[in-house]
């Protein structure tokens, strides 16, 4: 299928999926949540970690996911000829994005505002916060009748809080240098202290306002109360839905692109490439892992340095030694959103190797490692954009510039298996609205596609070491 060019139904169609998606999945909890509904939808059967992965509970053919702290999971569909010892085709991608989350006691008040402390979470381009209309999500842990403490997801989706700027009239140097103090001058506005009723006001609770517990409790049903609540993880987000843009709807203005982006790219392309039963003939395993906590460093139980993805692959490998031989044949890549060349500061980027929106998805090049990606990936995934008529790029960063990271080094360390870089260009990353292209979204899910399709062939076609 030829892509690149003219916008067709097909693209536009998967873009809108991606907004369905996003708007759907405000925090890691959702995406985990919408991921594996997404993934039983299509067949997958969950397994639980506590349980033994035994030869007679997985089959060939079929398909399977695990989940871990409801904020990572990994999703897998085994080839119909596999057997220990062969490879695994995997695609790494991360659940989280930069933003606010509550501190423990988030109480705070002034001037008659009933406000709230927050943290920040990763490396978010923080005044991009200012002037937008927040809401609130994520996971609240319920005491039910019988005693047991249960997850529930959050999502007040309504305008809830906001960041005020103080006025050019109070700050004539806003223009030039908008700087800002981000415990001080950072908390937002939640309501006004004299619009609270008495019993808003009478609740005996030091750590968080009343009011707003009333509010969490009445969102999660008739049978949570404000008292039930045990604690909380909830994070602050854009309200605004994302949306198709520009003259020609050539643009996803959105926010949490980096990395719900490419975390939707690969789910949508493990399903894609089971069709025309391509999976009865593969003697590879083919695995989509997606984890939280990407943006703070990955290093926690349930991040891609955990043994999350690596207890998976033991397990199914079925010994140490059957492992180890697997991970020599096989191969992983990791999808995180790119850099797409800026119009307004095209000096920042390297001259020749940069992207553009709608012009296919990015390979991320280092020689100091900071992307994995080398000659051997290349062949890889040339070949799966030659079999799928999918366009890609290449990025390489500036010498006099600073280079992000992603998962990909981290596994790739812990691993051993050969790894690539890889993810659809973008512009505004890190901000709290995030704008990509429209087409890229079925470019990479075609690319990723042929990529798992085809992996098992090309793998024998390539041989860097005996």
């Amino acid at each position: 299928m030829q892509l690149y060019g003219k916008m067709t139904a097909a693209t536009k169609s998967r873009a809108l999926e991606f907004l369905k998606f996003v708007n759907s999945s405000p925090t890691p909890y959702h995406v985990t949540k919408n991921l594996a509904e997404y993934y039983n939808s299509h067949g997958f059967q969950y397994l639980s970690e506590k349980q033994e992965l035994s030869p007679s509970l997985l089959k060939n053919g079929k398909s399977y996911y695990v989940v871990r702290n409801q904020s990572s999971i990994v999703a897998f569909s085994i080839g119909g000829k596999w057997k220990p010892g062969n490879g695994f085709s995997i695609i790494a991608t991360h659940t989280d994005s930069p933003t606010l989350r509550l501190k423990p006691k988030s109480k705070k008040s002034a001037n008659g505002y009933m406000q709230i402390g927050v943290e920040q979470y990763g490396g978010g381009i923080w005044h991009s916060w200012f002037d937008r209309d927040l809401s609130l999500a994520g996971r609240v842990l319920v005491q039910e009748d019988d005693g047991r403490v249960v997850q529930r997801n959050v999502h007040i989706d309504r305008p809830l809080v906001r960041i005020p700027t103080l006025a050019i009239h109070l700050d004539r140097s806003a223009n030039a240098s908008f700087s800002f103090n981000m415990e001080t001058e950072f908390a937002p506005l939640l309501g006004l202290e004299q619009e609270l009723s008495k019993e808003e006001v009478s609740e005996d609770n030091e750590a968080h306002h009343p009011a707003l517990l009333s509010l969490i409790a009445s969102e999660l049903g008739s049978d949570v109360s404000p008292k039930s609540i045990v604690d909380f993880e909830l994070i602050l987000g854009d309200y605004e839905k994302a949306r198709l843009g520009g003259i020609h709807e050539e643009f996803v203005f959105s926010p949490r692109l980096d990395n719900q982006g490419m975390t939707f790219s690969a789910s949508r392309s493990l399903i894609n490439s089971l069709s025309e039963n391509s999976l009865e003939d593969d003697p590879c395993i083919r695995v989509v892992a997606s984890f939280d906590h990407e943006e703070i460093g990955s290093v926690s139980a349930q991040g891609a340095e955990s043994n999350f993805l690596l207890s998976v692959l033991e397990r199914l490998s079925g010994s140490m030694e059957s492992y180890y031989s697997s991970m020599r044949s096989s191969f992983l890549i990791s999808a995180d959103m790119a850099h797409a060349i800026h119009p307004n500061y095209s000096s920042k980027y390297e001259s020749t190797n940069y992207a553009e929106l709608n012009k296919g998805t990015v390979l991320k090049i280092n020689a100091n490692q900071r992307y994995m990606t080398n000659a051997h990936g290349m062949a890889i995934i040339k070949r799966a954009s030659q079999l799928s008529k999918a366009p890609i790029q290449v990025f390489v960063v500036r010498n006099d510039s600073p280079c992000g990271s992603t998962i990909g080094p981290k596994l790739a360390a812990m691993t051993g298996i050969p790894t690539l870089d890889l993810g659809n260009p973008m512009l505004s990353m890190h901000s709290c609205r995030e704008m990509c292209g429209t087409k890229d979204f079925e470019y990479s899910v075609q690319l990723l596609s042929a990529f798992f399709q085809n992996f098992s062939d090309m793998e024998k076609h390539i041989v860097i070491d005996n």
